[in-house]
């Protein structure tokens, strides 16, 4: 389903999830990129990242605000799958598995291979500044080529990891699939703590972590968050219209 000029998955998180699963034993690399509203608005403001998202093996829809501003305006959306939700279903199921971590803090994975004790976990810390950093790229590169893990997961911030995992599939050498999940494993080890429940069913996910967080977090979702919202919303309907109107 094509929404905001990304062609979204059309399966729900369990069929998501399998679909991995099996891609996992693949012999050449393919990645899955969860974008959010926050990722969108720099896709509108930076048009030459649009191929990260694009070639991906999979775009899952990764907003339950926008999904329910979408639905306001009578407009359909691809089913909600957040990288948070669907890192906590595969984890289960990775037992036995060589997975990559690109990123995360000491304590976060050390936590993580405490919880899951029976998942083959290798690590790669790279340094700040990956982004401008091409010498830490490359080693990020380097370690998934030598290692061939099943599945990596890329936690380092977005756009950065997805340039990994594209770059990755565009130059070849890697293997399994690759998921581009940003704080997910963090929640997944419980060092983090996720919204309860009823918010993330609500869309309220922003709110729990503004409570948290409010100093850094209040100008992106008190002042920004709203317009971003509205813009990317109504960019969508008036690109629906047209759509209409052109058949």
């Amino acid at each position: 389903m094509k929404r905001f000029g990304l062609r979204f998955a059309t399966e729900d998180m369990r069929m998501t999830a399998t679909a991995i699963l099996a891609q996992a034993e693949a012999a050449d690399f393919s990645y899955v990129v969860t974008p959010n509203v926050d990722h969108l608005e720099r896709l509108r403001r930076q048009p030459g990242l649009r191929p990260l998202y694009q070639e991906a093996w999979l775009c899952l829809f990764d907003s339950r605000c926008l999904a329910r501003l979408l639905g306001l305006f009578g407009r359909a959306t691809p089913p909600v799958v957040t990288g948070a939700d669907l890192t906590a279903d595969l984890l289960p199921r990775l037992a036995g598995m060589r997975v990559a971590v690109i990123g995360m803090a000491d304590a976060d994975f050390a936590a993580l291979r405490l919880r899951y004790p029976a998942i083959l976990f290798h690590r790669h810390a790279p340094p700040m500044g990956l982004l401008t950093n091409l010498a830490a790229q490359e080693d990020v590169l380097a370690f998934l080529r030598q290692l061939q893990p099943q599945v990596s997961f890329f936690a380092v911030g977005s756009p950065v990891q997805e340039i990994l995992a594209h770059r990755l599939w565009r130059e070849g050498g890697g293997s399994g699939v690759g998921l581009c999940i940003g704080t997910a494993l963090a929640f997944a080890a419980g060092t983090a703590r996720r919204a309860p429940l009823w918010m993330r069913r609500a869309g309220l996910e922003w709110l729990h972590r503004l409570i948290r967080e409010p100093r850094r977090l209040a100008r992106r979702y008190l002042l920004a968050g709203p317009r971003l919202l509205l813009a990317l919303g109504l960019a969508e309907i008036r690109s629906g219209h047209r759509a209409r109107e052109g058949g």
